[in-house]
């Protein structure tokens, strides 16, 4: 089952379509693989057997994506996209004073595992806070917390994503876009890289993800000491005893020249047998450009900027690539290991797969990626299937494949896998298309359930399966805490599952719990209770009685859980970026504070944007016993009212995002600058410093 997210020209757009049910008859559209029950990865022996499945892979796809452009393709739904009438295609689309030298205690990045940092746009030590805003990454003497101060700032090239804290190192991933292959290669200008769900495909840039490495010794002057690049995007990265294990997913670049659909022309649009012959002719002249290119035209090799600027080349092996038996997106993802403690910069070691990421959970020992399962047609009673590699950590300086496994279903996100004591426990929602009369696309069902796989040689072999729960919902967060295992899914009422994992081959579900609304997040208070961000919904499903809703949860009684407490903040409007990213909730166990982002909206008279509109950072005293005091806010509304609305996209958000806190102050965090407030008196800020906003294209 393949994702159906749309692609993008800011991630290389992918070639991966969305596959939909095909009555094609067309020698050119490939049959559904079967699902391999033993995925495996294997290494490609020479660089001549790695550019001939490259090679074939892409003629197949290219075929298929140009046969679903067909408008007998499309009358086999029995309506869609027939452009009969002559219209042309769609284009592309504490009480101290802070006055110590370090604070008592701090908050750091919410990792979900500990020792394994995620890298986030800020890290902090308590006395140092780093931020990357727009272009810059700012530079602050954090404490004494009434001294916040900006110490310096550095310019970043491309788009700064996330970054590492490690001792007097940050480590900054940014993607550098171009029209030219990095590393010298040719045949990647003025190519396509990939199409959309109707076949369209579009122009874009190259993208390489660069690993900027500075030296913040001195606050007031850092130095760059390291510039990296690597082919592909960034997906995500883990930091664990001083080893940066970086992801990186890469699209296929197609050969310039390549087109997906025929110049248009009224009269041929609307000759539907002439533009099928025109479309098949087109299918035999992208295939002669794909057989046309060389092993460097399809993929590329990094290479380190020197001070002056020259380019060292940091090849990778042939013999790194590995190739998949199950069939998933094209693509490549890359593991790069990067050794900061490594007294001399070394070439990262890279371990490729010819596919697309999903999925990443890592601890300190192994990293897993899965892949979805790829289908070229939805067909009846077909079911969603994910693949699970797994790779070893054990050498600083690179990664090595030990094992896949196949899962049914798919997961929700990195908290739907933990692997405790070398079993690997995953939830997972499963889907299939049913039949429905009067509905050519069918029906989606659903159900759910919680699997164990364990590593057996090469093959990660499935241990055991709890019942299937919640048809007809799907989940909505997940968390495995040591023996036990939490399960939230919706459609109406929330319920949460408790599953006993103390025997691994016999995962079983042993409580349930029906509330309104859903969590998103799940977050571990010791061993009893469980703290939850979600949102509060009436059961009937009337969304206007919608708000963020916090609770804890007493799971002291695994099969009799209960909620305890809860605590409703927000207007139908209100939001928050930790409802779907966990960096963004901040726990502070060693005070019982809990500060997430809020936002909130409601119509203004004068139809001035900001007039209603609210971003603060909301702070509560978690106590298992008393449950929620909320403290206040900490509101930074005179930094984003000052901002033009134009100024705001996906890269430069100006609401508050993150927080930070030490001993008794809280600091927030934005796009827009950072502001401390104590604990007890957040309306009145000691300090705030404000960044220059920066547009990046």
């Amino acid at each position: 089952m393949h994702s159906n997210k749309h692609p993008t020209k800011q991630t290389g757009v992918v070639l991966a379509l969305m596959g939909l049910v095909g009555c094609s008859s067309s020698r050119d559209i490939p049959e559904n693989q079967p699902v391999q029950m033993s995925a495996r990865l294997e290494a490609f022996e020479s660089c001549e057997g790695l550019e001939s499945y490259i090679e074939n892979a892409a003629v197949l796809d290219m075929r298929a994506s140009l046969e679903r452009s067909k408008p007998s393709y499309w009358r086999s739904w029995g309506g869609g996209v027939v452009f009969s009438d002559g219209a042309a295609p769609p284009s592309a689309p504490n009480s101290d004073s802070g006055g110590g030298a370090s604070p008592g205690s701090y908050t750091g990045t919410n990792n979900q595992v500990a020792g394994v940092d995620e890298a986030d746009f800020v890290k902090n030590d308590g006395t140092r806070l780093f931020v990357l805003s727009g272009q810059k990454l700012y530079l602050h003497r954090s404490w004494p917390a009434e001294s916040l101060r900006t110490e310096s700032s550095l310019t970043i090239e491309g788009r700064p994503r996330q970054m590492f804290l490690h001792g007097d190192k940050v480590v900054v991933f940014s993607e550098v876009y171009s029209n030219t292959n990095p590393s010298g290669a040719g045949g990647a200008s003025d190519s396509t890289v990939g199409c959309n769900y109707l076949s369209i495909c579009v122009a874009g840039g190259i993208v390489s993800t660069k690993v900027t490495t500075v030296d913040v010794s001195q606050l007031a002057a850092p130095q760059v000491t390291g510039e990296l690049y690597l082919p592909g995007g960034y997906h995500d990265a883990r930091l664990s005893g001083g080893s940066v294990r970086l992801v990186l997913n890469e699209f296929f670049v197609w050969p310039a020249g390549m087109r997906w659909y025929p110049e248009y022309n009224a009269e041929l649009w609307a000759d539907t047998s002439r533009l099928e012959r025109e479309i098949d002719a087109l299918k035999d002249a992208n295939e002669q450009l794909i057989r046309a290119r060389s092993l460097s035209d399809w993929r590329r090799d990094g290479y380190f900027k020197q001070p002056d600027g020259t380019q060292v080349p940091v090849a990778q092996d042939c013999r790194d690539f590995h190739k998949t038996n199950a069939p998933t997106q094209l693509g490549y993802v890359t593991v790069a290991s990067i050794d900061l403690n490594a007294a001399v910069a070394q070439a990262p070691g890279r371990t490729t797969l010819v596919a697309q990421p999903d999925i990443l959970y890592a601890n300190g020992d192994a990293l897993y990626l899965t892949a979805r399962h790829w289908w070229w047609w939805w067909t009846p009673g077909q079911r969603d299937y994910t693949y699970i590699h797994k790779l070893d950590l054990e050498q600083p300086g690179r990664v090595r494949y030990v094992a896949s496994g196949t899962l049914e279903g798919h997961l929700l996100d990195q908290f739907s896998l933990d692997e405790h004591e070398g079993v690997l426990r995953t939830a997972t929602t499963i889907s299939w298309r049913v039949d429905e009369a009067g509905n050519p696309w069918g029906r989606t069902e659903t159900t759910n359930r919680v699997s164990t796989l364990r590593q057996e040689g090469n093959r990660l072999k499935s241990l055991g399966r709890s019942e299937d729960l919640a048809k007809g919902e799907r989940i909505f967060s997940a968390r495995f805490l040591g023996n036990k295992g939490y399960v939230v899914t919706f459609r109406q009422v929330d319920p949460l599952f408790t599953f006993d994992l103390s025997d691994p081959a016999h995962p079983r579900k042993v409580g349930e719990l029906k509330v309104p609304g859903f969590s998103t997040y799940i977050h571990p208070l010791g061993d009893t209770h469980l703290l939850t961000l979600g949102v509060q919904v009436a059961e009937n499903g009337d969304w206007r009685s919608r708000s963020l809703k916090l609770s804890l949860f007493d799971v002291s009684d695994l099969a009799h859980p209960r909620e305890a407490f809860t605590q409703l903040v927000g207007s139908p409007s209100s939001g928050s970026e930790a409802l779907y990213d966990h960096k963004a909730f901040n726990f502070f166990a060693a005070k019982g504070l809990l500060a997430i982002p809020f936002t909130d909206w409601a119509p203004s008279s004068t139809g001035y944007y900001w007039d209603n509109f609210v971003s603060d950072l909301r702070v509560f005293r978690v106590d298992t016993a008393t449950g929620f005091t909320p403290l206040g806010a900490l509101s930074m509304s005179d930094v984003y009212r000052t901002l033009s609305t134009n100024r705001w996209n996906y890269w430069y958000q100006p609401y508050v995002r993150r927080s930070v806190m030490a001993d008794d102050y809280v600091y927030a965090i934005s796009d827009g600058g950072v502001r401390v407030s104590h604990v007890n008196q957040l309306s009145t800020p000691l300090a705030t410093e404000r960044f220059q906003p920066t547009v990046v294209y």
